[in-house]
């Protein structure tokens, strides 16, 4: 009988230290992803801020583009300056995470400058992407002022990565969940989910009390459970995971041949820089400069576009990215599947919304290998009604375009084999 009652004191105490040290973990990062969230939802509104500015002032005075090959002279001078040139851009940020590599607070400041002057002057890149890095980066430097060991600091800068996005693109579900899918194909940290939600949700109310415009697109078309429609969108999916692959391809081989041609950084951004307003004068329009966001919202309010516009925003990214200017990809794959879904809309003979919304989920998912951030966001910028569509979109295009990503020092899990019709004995970096 004694041993019954001491087995059932030493169990009620057993359970009373886990709640303990469970409620204290869990106030613990109550307060540092609040923290985080605050922190770089201020920095990232800025940011938002900041390029929405130079954007504009671009537009408004479209003469501004010519200083784009000077601008990439500054860039270099800059990362020179700061002696950063082996800057990696995301695939930094990851490396930070898988292998513990410091991340010098020096990035922030630089992805802000260098993303700032690419967007002024016109180059094609994004800004999540941007925001991300910058996220990560202010999040590592809040891990130094906390004295985090190195387990509870990678996951700090997964709140700092969330919260980068959801800060300039008002999508919280999505930036928790891509944070967390980001690092390991297979695997996510479900340890890290309260805290990236708290930092995600926290960040977009920060941006939102500083005026920053979440990004929303009118989906009209509502058709259901469509088996046809399901099936047109399987097509779809198909297709813009093949084009997905090509993106990562092209963006990919433009850096490396680049390098191959031109060794010295300084000429090979000035270059770029010309090759890219040579392009733009032969086709006569600007519209592939900067992120693409104003070809999206063309395509959402009258469902029309050129079947090689998202052809030609690869190659416009592609050159951008390749030479050395800054910023993110995610703005610019969104463009490209938008632009495809929408052009193949009239094939399939889909309503050209509903293509284009599944194009840019589609794309989004075949270049990050995220597929519950790809459906999130699809719920988040185009509402929950055709949900069933960016599911199967998400999926047809995540087995299409297999291990292509964007980001070379992403892993993928032992438990991928659902994902991937073959087996992967180990997590391993991801082979281009």
């Amino acid at each position: 009988m004694n041993k019954i009652i001491e087995n059932i004191k030493e169990k009620i105490k057993s359970s009373g230290n886990d709640a303990f040290f469970g409620g204290r973990s869990f106030i613990k990062w109550v307060i540092l992803s609040v923290i985080t969230g605050i922190v770089v939802g201020l920095f990232g509104s800025l940011f938002g801020h900041v390029l929405t500015f130079v954007n504009n002032l671009r537009a408004d005075y479209p003469i501004i583009t010519f200083g784009l090959p000077l601008g990439g002279l500054l860039i270099v001078f800059l990362i020179w300056l700061c002696k950063h040139e082996n800057d990696k851009g995301t695939n930094g940020i990851l490396s930070a995470v898988h292998s513990d590599v410091d991340i010098p607070f020096k990035v922030a400041p630089l992805i802000f400058i260098n993303t700032t002057i690419t967007h002024l002057f016109g180059g094609s890149s994004g800004r999540e992407g941007a925001a991300v890095q910058l996220g990560g980066s202010i999040a590592e430097s809040l891990s130094g002022l906390f004295r985090l060991q190195k387990e509870d600091r990678r996951v700090l800068i997964m709140c700092g990565m969330s919260a980068g996005f959801a800060a300039l693109f008002g999508t919280p579900m999505a930036a928790a969940a891509f944070s967390l899918e980001l690092f390991i194909v297979g695997t996510m940290p479900y340890g890290a989910l309260m805290p990236c939600v708290f930092s995600a949700v926290t960040a977009k109310l920060i941006a939102g009390f500083l005026k920053v415009a979440p990004e929303v697109f009118p989906v009209k078309t509502e058709p259901g459970l469509d088996l046809v429609m399901m099936l047109k969108a399987a097509v779809l999916a198909v297709l813009t995971g093949l084009v997905a692959v090509l993106f990562c391809k092209v963006v990919h081989g433009a850096g490396k041949l680049s390098k191959r041609l031109i060794k010295n950084p300084y000429l090979r951004i000035f270059a770029g820089g010309c090759l890219i307003l040579l392009l733009s004068a032969i086709i006569g329009t600007g519209e592939y400069l900067g992120s693409g966001m104003g070809i999206i919202e063309h395509i959402f309010h009258t469902g029309e576009t050129d079947w090689y516009t998202f052809l030609l925003k690869i190659l416009f990214t592609a050159i951008t990215l390749g030479v050395g200017y800054k910023g993110g990809e995610i703005v610019p794959s969104f463009t490209v599947g938008a632009a495809f879904g929408c052009a193949m809309s009239v094939l399939l003979g889909m309503p050209a919304d509903l293509a284009a919304a599944c194009g840019m989920v589609g794309a989004f998912c075949g270049v990050t290998n995220c597929p519950i951030a790809s459906i999130l966001i699809g719920i988040e910028l185009f509402g929950g009604a055709d949900t069933p569509y960016y599911l199967i979109t998400a999926a047809v295009s995540m087995t299409v375009s297999g291990r292509t990503s964007l980001y070379s020092t992403q892993l993928y899990s032992d438990n991928t084999e659902v994902a991937f019709p073959y087996p992967l004995p180990d997590a391993k970096l991801n082979e281009k």
